[in-house]
């Protein structure tokens, strides 16, 4: 072992002159650890022959590199996104601070020449490495990417629960026989309480918008929707069902004891910096009680139109159907399509201390301050038609009706347009020249309809390219293209890229999701088409002569801006 980079001789020489080591045991570790192909100083802190703390100190001496320790450090978030985790526990590198181009990075490994180089070509950035402690590293990893530990924690809190609640491995079919004390108890537990709120730090964490609990003949399943798919979990197991989902229930304000229908709750809770609601339904199954937690948390919804980023034609079309005096706009668009949150950016743009603006919803998702909001309960006779009737009495200039289900709704909504009110609410059609038909064929004369309707909209929600691990696409796949009457031409110059998957983005290649629409104004030449019943194809035909930008238009837009893959729009347009 000659000393090389310093002068003061090899590590070993420097662990003997701080006396942290005795001679004659430095000399066995070096014989050990050639035999064993181990490099000294890892061989050292594993036989706990001298604490990493040592090491650490010898081998930033022996590089004349700084040390650090990372006993108390809380990493930058920002800076964490700079290098996918995968890279920094291969290569135990943690990034500290950035300073205009320079990066500094804490190294478990500071010999590994390869990772500062893999560092420097990833973030671009001239790296300045430090030495720290493998152990500390570890440490901060595992704090920091919490579900890479999150099955054995599970694990743990498992072997600690049937110790304490001694639940042992009933069958689901004797759960009824339960008593409701031993279900509280169990419920309570401190074991459950840990394990349930694990479950609801973990969706908060990733960004999951439902929590699904769902029992199984043998097992618990426990699987979170990010970006709109569902992802499995590590989940409780089969012996705890009755605790977790009583637990469930407590939270939510349901009766424990009821098991035979289904029930639906709330909670509100508050962490990580956030408050958030969770909207909780319980469904009956064969093997138990399926649980799914919505996930509503108000510091994701958008302030106004412009914070959703919307295509140059949408937002500008869908600003001027809000700010017109009366009149009625329809969005559409599938379940899951975002369709409620457009609606809730426009009453927050629209939302003035002299408006007087309410709502009608089933259910009340967001609680909004400054509208009037009216939860829709069908039990007790307070459907959408007599909410809305009464809410016309109560004098306001705008109305959100969450959702047109009939005929009666719908044409209160077009009669309260004609009568000064500007009214926002929702259908289900795949586009926008569709929600004109839908109407007609749900009993709207047509002379109302082209009187009243301001502009219709269709949007879907399309999935962004996670940033940290997308490729270029080599060549355009042309039979795609063919299949979906797409010209290759719309992607001359463009640079398209493919989803790959990362730890950063679920191994899905996907994270976030962005709202593509397709807004259908309506004009003079569009209302006499409405009332001469001109079909809703003709329609679209010519709105789009005359500047509407299609669903499709607007994802493959996406697509040639690197914004999502060609997939990724074809999957929600359907290529129509």
């Amino acid at each position: 072992m000659a000393g090389r980079p310093g002068s003061g001789g090899t590590i070993g020489d420097i662990l003997l002159r701080h006396e942290v080591i005795r001679p004659e045991v430095l000399k066995e570790a070096v014989q050990a650890a050639q035999s064993a192909g181990a490099r000294l100083e890892r061989y050292l802190v594993e036989k706990r022959l001298v604490s990493h703390t040592d090491v650490t100190l010898a081998i930033s001496e022996y590089l004349m590199m700084p040390p650090i320790t990372l006993a108390h450090f809380t990493p930058n978030p920002q800076l964490m996104e700079l290098v996918p985790r995968e890279v920094m526990v291969k290569h135990m590198a943690l990034p500290m601070t950035k300073t205009g181009k320079a990066l500094t990075v804490a190294l478990g490994d500071p010999f590994n020449i390869v990772a500062i180089d893999e560092l420097q070509f990833m973030t671009g950035l001239d790296i300045t490495p430090l030495v720290a402690s493998e152990k500390e590293l570890a440490e901060v990893f595992e704090r920091f990417f919490p579900e890479d530990s999150h099955s054995q924690n599970m694990e743990d809190l498992l072997k600690e629960a049937d110790t304490d609640l001694e639940i042992g491995h009933e069958k689901v079919e004797d759960d009824n026989k339960e008593s409701i004390e031993a279900m509280l108890e169990n419920a309570e537990g401190a074991p459950v309480v840990r394990m349930v709120n694990a479950m609801l730090l973990e969706s908060l964490r990733t960004g999951a918008s439902d929590i699904h609990l769902e029992p199984q003949e043998k097992t618990l399943r426990l699987r979170y929707r990010i970006d709109g798919s569902l992802m499995e979990s590590p989940s409780p197991p089969k012996s705890l069902q009755g605790a977790v989902l009583s637990r469930m229930k407590l939270m939510s304000g349901m009766d424990i004891a009821e098991r035979r229908i289904p029930q639906d709750g709330r909670i509100k809770i508050r962490a990580l910096g956030k408050e958030v609601d969770l909207r909780v339904n319980t469904l009956p199954t064969i093997f138990g009680e399926k649980v799914v937690m919505r996930i509503l948390d108000k510091s994701a919804l958008f302030p106004n139109l412009a914070a959703l980023n919307l295509d140059e034609v949408a937002y500008k079309t869908m600003r001027h159907g809000i700010s017109q005096p009366h009149g009625v706009i329809y969005v559409t668009g599938p379940t899951g399509s975002g369709k409620t949150t457009t609606l809730y950016s426009c009453l927050m743009e629209l939302n003035k201390p002299d408006v007087n603006i309410m709502t009608c919803e089933e259910p009340v998702e967001y609680q909004l301050p400054g509208i009037n909001q009216v939860q829709i309960n069908p039990f007790v006779g307070l459907t959408f038609a007599n909410a809305l009737r009464s809410v016309l009495r109560q004098s306001p200039d705008i109305i959100l009706v969450g959702e047109t289900r009939d005929s009666e709704t719908a044409d209160i909504a077009i009669k309260a347009a004609l009568t000064g009110h500007l009214v926002l609410s929702t259908l289900h059609t795949n586009d926008a020249p569709g929600a004109i038909t839908r109407l007609i064929d749900m009993g709207i004369e047509p002379s109302l309809l082209a009187s009243s309707l301001i502009l219709a909209q269709a949007q879907r929600l399309v999935r962004k390219l996670c940033q940290a691990c997308r490729k270029p696409m080599g060549n355009l796949p042309l039979d795609v293209l063919r299949t979906y009457g797409i010209d290759p031409e719309f992607f001359k110059g463009a640079t398209m890229y493919q989803a790959c998957g990362c730890s950063r983005c679920h191994n899905t290649g996907y994270k976030g999701r962005i709202a593509i629409m397709e807004v259908l104004q309506i004009n003079r030449e569009l209302r006499t088409d409405i009332l001469r019943g001109v079909s809703s194809r003709e329609i679209a035909q010519k709105a789009k002569k005359m500047g509407m930008v299609t669903l499709k238009d607007v994802g493959l837009t996406k697509a040639r801006d690197g914004l999502t893959s060609l997939e990724g729009a074809i999957e929600v347009t359907g290529g129509e």
